[in-house]
């Protein structure tokens, strides 16, 4: 049987994003890429944003912080480019890794909110 997203789900979602978000902010000093200003301040600030906004996604459920995360998300994965720090492998490959991460549970979040299948029970 199909359902909506549960609560439970979502925060399941929350806490990954927490996670993620986290680990984007430690990463300059656990991969060493804090010397790279662009990389590693981006990283400290994008991942504190991701982090503190999927913990006000635990406490109260708003919509919004969803599509805060998912621009989040999709700003970590290009900004390597953007930013052009993408010859730095490590810098790189973290912000790829979250901005996926963050932008496929926001953009899960948002469309089973929307999209609820009919119930069979």
């Amino acid at each position: 049987m199909l359902k909506s997203i549960s609560s439970e789900n979502r925060t399941a979602f929350d806490v990954v994003n927490i996670v993620a978000g986290l680990a984007l902010l430690i990463s300059p000093w656990l991969l060493g890429f804090t010397g790279e200003t662009y990389a590693a301040w981006n990283a400290w600030i994008a991942g504190a944003a991701i982090a503190l906004i999927a913990a006000a996604a635990l406490y109260a459920f708003y919509e919004a912080e969803e599509w805060l995360n998912l621009v989040l998300g999709i700003w970590a994965f290009v900004a390597p480019w953007v930013l052009g720090f993408s010859a730095i492998a490590a810098a790189m490959w973290a912000h790829v890794i979250v901005g996926i991460v963050v932008a496929v549970l926001a953009a899960g979040s948002i469309w089973f909110t929307h999209n609820h299948p009919l119930s069979t029970a």
